[in-house]
């Protein structure tokens, strides 16, 4: 006997919860992008060891940033 709908009715993620995915997913692949931009300039500008883990780390955490900005944003307008 199937079950009457309204006693066990599940609701789909919110809107902050899908914003929140949104910038979790922009956030990872803007790192990634960070890293392989970040890392391919900084080779190119001769940077080595410790100057080159710093330069990467940060173009790494500024592109997660923007992009995970970016795409919180855009998954806020399509709620």
């Amino acid at each position: 006997m199937p079950l009457p709908s309204s006693s066990f009715s599940q609701q789909g993620p919110t809107c902050f919860d899908k914003m929140k995915t949104g910038f979790t997913i922009g956030f990872c692949v803007g790192m990634a992008s960070g890293a392989l931009f970040g890392g391919f300039s900084a080779l190119r500008y001769g940077l080595r060891g410790r100057e080159l883990i710093n330069n990467v780390g940060k173009v790494m955490i500024q592109g997660g940033g923007t992009f995970g900005t970016f795409m919180a944003i855009g998954t806020g307008l399509r709620c």
